[in-house]
């Protein structure tokens, strides 16, 4: 009976952890010019920036978040993307990525 229980109980907490998944619109740049591209989409800047040690990050609307895990985002520099994750205050964590169509 305490088998059943706790696997209900595990299986509830993650269904419940990912229901606080939230799906953002975003344009993946560089921490230097933020959002300064994501109307120009210059992917050649981003990725250059990025190769001298900016860090990537997101660019939802005119909010620029930084990426708690940015590995995920480096094969999207300069695109627009649709992330799903969780924002926790300046910060998002990326579930997954996904080219915007």
């Amino acid at each position: 009976m305490k088998k059943i229980v706790f696997s209900s109980v595990m299986a509830l907490s993650l269904c419940s952890l990912s229901a606080f998944a939230e799906e953002f619109n975003a344009y993946i740049s560089d921490a230097h010019c933020g959002a300064k591209h994501a109307a120009d989409m210059n992917a050649k800047c981003v990725e250059s920036c990025v190769k001298r040690g900016e860090a990537p990050v997101a660019v939802v609307g005119d909010k620029v978040y930084k990426l708690a895990n940015a590995d995920k985002a480096k094969e999207h520099l300069g695109h627009k993307v649709v992330i799903t994750g969780k924002a926790d205050g300046e910060t998002l964590t990326i579930e997954s990525l996904k080219m915007a169509e």
